[in-house]
């Protein structure tokens, strides 16, 4: 058989859908897999001696050869949970935590596969100040930007720059209250918004690009995706889908240059990068998704990308 390509992600998943549309199209297998429905939906039996792991893992409808899959799509799975509502406590932990461990550590160990990207990979790229490093040593232009719980720390910050924007360091899934869905959109940050609360955790405050234009920039292996945003009313141009206007336009060479620095220091094979660009036509990286979203963008941009995701994958990294 056709070795498979495995997709690690839950049920609705718009982004990964394409993907696998893509995939279905090209007659390539795909196994959809989401590791929040172990162990009540998924069974694992891996095998590991001095030859390696073999084994499988079994869906409500697929079963995998483990030493067969020639690439990963690791998306957006849920997160572990309990085998049943009822376990609750120390149990529950016990059991979520053995899950995490035993299928994922399997699931980040197939031989062979190729991974866009692998956990592991995703993982260390998500914390914004490694990002921040990495960015700048790898030639990006970065604004000021201060991580603190210091609250006179934070306000001295504010008042060096004419504008000071908030961010969150990590965005977590969406809380429900009161039946509405809350996010934490980035928000300027006036010195005398900054009091004592500062100090309850870690904060990320910038200094606001005076920015004329955004930039996407999706990496997809080799292929660079950067799509001008422009009509976005507000700071925050994510709350403002409807009004934008997209154009996909040739990467400019020092930013290729940086963004492919930044990959390999990561081991990345996608990434989303955010860039304001002033009216000067310096562009500064607010940050990097390594699982960021591309799916709304009109169907020419998304196909394409989906297109070189789908390459990707069926041909394990050396595609045609």
């Amino acid at each position: 058989m056709t070795p498979p390509v495995l997709v690690i992600t839950r049920l609705r998943d718009a982004t990964a859908d394409v993907v696998v549309e893509e995939l279905n199209r090209r007659a390539v297998p795909v196994v959809r897999l989401d590791p929040g429905d172990f162990p009540a939906e998924v069974a694992l039996g891996a095998h590991l001696d001095e030859t390696g792991l073999v084994g499988s893992v079994r869906t409500a409808t697929r079963e995998v050869d483990l030493a067969a899959v020639r690439a990963v799509y690791w998306r957006r799975p849920r997160a572990y949970a309990a085998p049943s509502a009822a376990m609750a406590g120390q149990d529950a932990r016990w059991c979520v935590e053995q899950a995490r461990y035993g299928l994922g550590g399997v699931l980040a160990a197939l031989p062979g596969a190729h991974y866009v990207n692998h956990p592991w990979r995703n993982r260390d790229a998500e914390y914004k100040p490694a990002q921040l490093a990495t960015a700048a040593r790898c030639g990006l232009r970065l604004p000021p930007t201060l991580v603190t719980n210091d609250p006179e720390h934070a306000r001295t910050f504010a008042e060096a720059h004419d504008s000071v924007i908030y961010k969150p360091l990590f965005h977590t899934d969406y809380v429900s209250v009161d039946d509405r869905m809350l996010t934490v959109w980035v928000e300027e940050a006036a010195p005398t918004d900054l009091d004592e609360g500062v100090g309850h955790t870690a904060h990320l405050f910038q200094r606001r690009v005076p920015a004329v234009t955004d930039l996407r920039l999706t990496a997809v292996g080799q292929r660079l995706f950067t799509v001008r945003i422009e009509g976005a009313p507000g700071l925050d141009w994510r709350r403002h889908y409807e009004s934008l206007r997209y154009t996909l336009i040739d990467t400019p060479p020092d930013l290729a240059k940086g963004v492919r620095a930044y990959l390999d220091a990561f081991g990345l094979v996608f990434g989303a990068f955010d860039f304001g660009v002033d009216a000067d036509g310096r562009a500064w990286l607010y940050e990097c998704n390594p699982n960021g979203q591309w799916a709304w963008f009109p169907p020419a941009i998304t196909g394409q990308i989906a297109e070189a995701l789908a390459d990707e994958l069926q041909y394990a990294g050396d595609p045609p």
